[in-house]
């Protein structure tokens, strides 16, 4: 009964050193990706796509759908002469 009980501090005390080792190893780590990088990724990435989608609208608003709106209506208004 003694050695199972030695076993068990044994493996709890291997455990604890473990954890210790892990947690040392995070805190003082100075490798990584912090929440403000990201955040500002993602702010970056959102404001570029709305400037590209900005632009695209503006893009086929002045350009191609005025142009497709003119051929369209000289379809339709056939006067048969």
């Amino acid at each position: 009964m003694f050695k199972f009980i030695e076993k068990i501090k044994a493996k709890a005390n291997k455990a604890v050193v473990s954890a210790k080792v892990v947690a040392e190893t995070a805190l003082t780590s100075k490798k990584g990706e912090g929440y403000i990088d990201t955040a500002v990724k993602w702010i970056i990435g959102i404001v570029i796509g709305g400037v590209i989608l900005v632009a695209l609208y503006a893009l086929f608003k002045t350009n191609l759908l005025t142009t497709l709106e003119t051929k369209l209506n000289g379809f339709f208004n056939y006067s048969g002469t």
